[in-house]
């Protein structure tokens, strides 16, 4: 499999993205499903109330439609078992998303999903995910990047898979919050995995998807970089968090995801820490959470804030590497 290979599995997810906007963009208007914004945000995000959400929806199509039709044609029709995992958090994830985005959207019920609801399905999506990987007699190590360490979780490992799916999707929901930084954060973060999965730990399947999904995500750029013309709601946010877990398990790299995924995990431990902080204390660490809001309350102007964010993700995504190929 070439470099251009890579190059045309990239640019189909990223054409079939930038020509489904145009048409499921007004779709979205007609059937009024613009996003509601919270009255506790920041009062410069009022403005966005109204822009067409759920786009995921044409993200997920993108993936799903590229992947096949690439690894159909690299591998002379058949479709390797990794894919159809990787398909399978993808849209299930997508479709808790799309029931969390309908019932705020559409039903104008705020909070979406309840949290138990929404815990639940992740659950039985991730139990799904590891019974199909336990036929494969996947292995149950861990092992520690950049070493030769590694260790057997045994009967702990569904339970650690379980919760690597879920907190992941959850990590990369939180960090969906101005316009295009998770397309961007998250388009690095695959992009980095799309790299490891083809010279670090070779598997052309996780390779071909991981660039779908980069392609998809550039091509969703176009229409979500400030000021973003739609978003991609939970939706998105959801099946791509739940995404690049299933392709850290599935290279052995669970550990390297904290690395890769660094803005996520930043994300979400300025949100734990808020909230202890101020259950424990009574005080606020930060002006706001997640942090990017934090900065914006500071007087950075919101562009300044993605692409500072951005810059961070390629930093995490390249020390990931590093400790990987080279270490």
């Amino acid at each position: 499999m070439s470099e251009y290979t890579f190059l045309i599995t990239v640019a189909i997810a990223f054409l079939i993205t930038v020509l489904l906007s145009p048409i499921l963009i007004p779709f979205l208007k007609r059937l009024k499903f613009g996003q509601s914004i919270r009255e506790e945000g920041p009062q410069s995000h009022q403005k966005k109330s109204g822009t067409p959400t759920m786009g995921g929806v044409m993200i997920i199509l993108s993936i799903a439609i590229t992947t096949l039709i690439v690894v159909a044609r690299v591998n002379n029709g058949e479709i390797g078992y990794e894919v159809w995992l990787l398909l399978l958090v993808l849209v299930g994830f997508g479709l808790l998303g799309f029931l969390d985005d309908f019932i705020k959207v559409v039903l104008k019920r705020n909070l979406g999903l309840t949290s138990k609801q929404k815990l639940l399905g992740q659950i039985i999506i991730a139990v799904i995910f590891y019974i199909v990987l336990l036929q494969q007699d996947f292995q149950t190590t861990l092992e520690v990047p950049g070493t030769s360490l590694s260790f057997d979780l045994g009967w702990f490992y569904p339970i650690f898979i379980i919760v690597m799916l879920v907190g992941a999707s959850n990590a990369v929901n939180l960090t969906d919050g101005l316009d295009g930084l998770l397309a961007g954060t998250a388009a690095i973060a695959f992009g980095a995995f799309a790299i490891l999965a083809w010279y670090g730990v070779p598997n052309s399947n996780v390779t071909l998807f991981s660039l779908a999904v980069v392609g998809a995500l550039l091509g969703f750029l176009v229409f979500n970089a400030h000021p973003a013309k739609v978003f991609m709601g939970d939706t998105g946010s959801l099946s791509l968090g739940g995404a690049i877990a299933a392709i850290a398990i599935l290279l052995k790299l669970e550990i390297l995801l904290v690395i890769i995924g660094g803005v996520f995990v930043i994300e979400t431990l300025s949100v734990i820490i808020q909230v202890i902080s101020f259950k424990t204390r009574g005080k606020r660490v930060f002006l706001m959470s997640p942090l990017h809001h934090h900065y914006e309350l500071k007087g950075w102007s919101e562009w300044r804030v993605v692409t500072t964010f951005w810059a961070v993700g390629i930093l995490f995504a390249l020390l990931g590497i590093y400790i990987e190929v080279w270490a």
